[in-house]
């Protein structure tokens, strides 16, 4: 079958000598694995290789055999080139971080045309914008809404969130956030991108992002603390 889409980048990795294993999440099927042979192997494979960085947005037309093996491009071409993410070290590197949680969140081989509209709207966003300390937050919280498990926001004036259930409540149980914790999750809950870069300490974000990977981590079998988590700390810190 063969199919034309848009495509976002989620992962490269190398494979033998000279081909990539590429995976994307697609406008027209979810997630698919595409290999790309003799990718190291010439001037012009190099040229491919600038295609298949984190969340880069692609155009691809492809053969979908859909049997659960490695597919393959006929055509792969920018869909839209950022002018800023990948040559800013502290856009490059909330990418970088983004696509792991992304690799670790998305499964599903079906159509997700809603996800895929947040991440690519989000993604130009970040392009577009100087103040980003929050994005990777926003985006992380705004993607449970597409994946399942945003946070059930009717008892928002509970004074803690139990992260099993999603729920805000008035008692305190082992699998909830404390009451300063809370306090933060409920700030960033109210946040947009537009308006939410600045408002919290270097501390509150790093919190934050550990009370996120938790509620992954709850949420979603066999997810994994990003590689990348410690180089981002490092960056925003």
């Amino acid at each position: 079958m063969q199919i034309k889409t848009k495509a976002i980048v989620i992962s490269a990795l190398k494979f033998q000598e000279k081909s990539l294993i590429v995976k994307c999440f697609t406008l027209s099927s979810g997630l698919k694995s595409y290999i790309v042979r003799d990718a190291f192997s010439s001037r012009r494979g190099s040229s491919k290789i600038a295609y298949f960085q984190p969340l880069t947005i692609i155009e691809i037309e492809a053969v979908h055999k859909n049997k659960g093996t490695l597919e393959n491009f006929k055509e792969v071409k920018i869909a839209s080139p950022f002018h800023s993410i990948h040559s800013d070290i502290f856009k490059s590197t909330m990418v970088l971080f983004l696509s792991e949680i992304l690799h670790h969140s998305i499964h599903e081989e079906e159509k997700n045309e809603s996800l895929f509209t947040f991440l690519e709207t989000a993604l130009h966003w970040l392009d577009q914008h100087d103040e980003i300390s929050n994005f990777h937050l926003i985006l992380m919280l705004e993607t449970t809404k597409y994946l399942g498990f945003y946070p059930d926001k009717s008892d928002i004036d509970m004074p803690f969130f139990e992260m099993i259930e999603g729920v805000f409540t008035p008692f305190h149980a082992v699998s909830s956030l404390t009451e300063h914790e809370t306090q933060l999750f409920k700030k960033l809950i109210q946040l947009k991108f537009e308006n939410g870069q600045k408002i919290f300490h270097v501390i509150e974000r790093q919190v934050l992002l550990k009370i996120l990977i938790d509620y992954y981590s709850f949420h979603l079998d066999g997810f994994k603390r990003p590689k990348s988590l410690d180089v981002l700390k490092e960056v925003f810190s």
